[in-house]
């Protein structure tokens, strides 16, 4: 016989022990630092904006809209394995108490984010100069929330794609315009508005329970969502459960290793230049590292704090392109080779040296486009000596002993 209880215990702690494992490595002391420096900055420059916001700007609409996505964000972990559609389904009856528990397990770590979202919207309320109780509306916001979350659960059992996209779309609509009205103070408009949404969910709830829950969905989706924490944690440590996905990307694979010479010494060239472009995610963090530096810097009057901006994402982005090196430690093949050892460290070193002089080019782009030429050639001067120092020092002591 299932217990229900005992089963949510055993999946919770295994769940809860492997999350802080992965998230020692994820949140060592470089990137703790990091993320310290840019909450740092961020308020700092948050602070500026509220002082010098213009009274013409869409504050009340900024802050519904981030109030309705927030609401309508509601990741659900159920904890099922792909094993479950064979041995747990015929007693999907008796679990009704292990996904209450995994739905309140949802809810509740999601808290953080409304208190954050919360938190930050405070004093741009406040200088939006409404009269309204913002801790009347934090509330209201918490409370639609729990109706969403409960929602977006329900409808997963409706399959069609388009018709929950359609939905959801729906909501999202309904609850920007309620939140905006009640932060207006017309409560007659956002009371019709809510009248019309609790309409919509309380269909929903009934046109979903017409159908049976989609154990395949619920366990797909639990496997995306841990293939995606997976595939971050691997960016720092070694993760066996993690499955890397392999994306073509042709023409970015054409156009990066076109130019290499078909000799023996580019064998490592080559392929850290492919395994950049198709494995795993370099690319994309790569990207988003590069695109939120680069807007930053564009904001950024401030020499020295532009200094620092500067060497944090290269820093950063270094980090995360020193994986590279570790990609393919479990390939046999690489034993097999015939080209030494000391190829590979050269080639990863160069590549590294490139990628962050491109991103380094970028970010002398943007800063031109809005600083002075001054601060053009120091972010030029302290980007170059951090580059070469941290790929010809820090790389090659790093990969010495590998």
């Amino acid at each position: 016989m299932i217990n229900s209880k005992a089963l949510f215990t055993n999946r919770i702690s295994a769940h809860l022990k492997e999350s802080v494992r992965y998230l020692q490595y994820i949140f060592n002391g470089h990137i703790a630092i990091a993320c310290t420096f840019l909450i740092a900055v961020g308020a700092i420059y948050y602070q500026q904006f509220l002082a010098n916001m213009s009274p013409d700007f869409p504050a009340i609409w900024l802050i519904s809209l981030v109030f309705a996505g927030v609401s309508l964000y509601n990741p659900i972990q159920n904890l099922l394995k792909e094993a479950d559609l064979v041995f747990l389904l015929p007693a999907e009856r008796k679990l009704q108490g292990y996904f209450n528990a995994t739905l309140m397990y949802s809810f509740l770590t999601q808290l953080y984010l409304l208190a954050l979202v919360a938190a930050m919207s405070a004093p741009l309320f406040r200088a939006s100069q409404s009269d309204q109780n913002f801790s009347f509306i934090v509330f209201i916001f918490v409370f639609l929330k729990v109706w969403h979350f409960l929602t977006s659960w329900w409808v997963l059992r409706i399959r069609d794609k388009y018709y929950r996209n359609a939905e959801r779309w729906t909501r999202f609509i309904l609850q920007l315009l309620l939140f905006y009205f009640l932060m207006q103070g017309q409560l007659m408009v956002a009371a019709l508005l809510t009248l019309a949404l609790f309409s919509l969910i309380i269909f929903l709830y009934s046109y979903s329970h017409r159908h049976a829950l989609p154990w395949d969905l619920l366990i797909e989706k639990d496997y995306r969502r841990l293939q995606a924490f997976y595939r971050l944690a691997s960016l720092f440590t070694d993760v066996p459960q993690f499955k890397s996905t392999v994306k073509k990307r042709r023409l970015l694979v054409m156009s990066l290793t076109k130019m290499i010479a078909f000799r023996q010494n580019n064998v490592y060239t080559y392929l850290l230049r492919i395994t950049f472009a198709r494995a795993g995610d370099y690319l994309g963090i790569y990207l988003r590292l590069m695109l939120v530096g680069g807007l930053a810097l564009y904001y950024i009057q401030h020499l020295t704090l532009a200094m620092l901006v500067t060497i944090l994402f290269l820093y950063l982005t270094a980090l995360q392109l020193l994986g590279l090196w570790y990609h393919h430690r479990t390939t046999l093949w690489l034993d097999l080779y015939p080209a030494p050892k000391q190829l590979r460290e050269r080639a990863l070193i160069v590549w590294v040296e490139q990628l962050l002089l491109v991103q380094l080019f970028f970010y002398l782009v943007l800063t031109l486009l809005s600083g002075e030429v001054f601060t053009v050639i120091a972010v030029g001067i302290i980007g170059l000596v951090f580059i070469f120092g941290f790929t010809r020092l820090y790389i090659k002591n790093k990969i010495a002993p590998n």
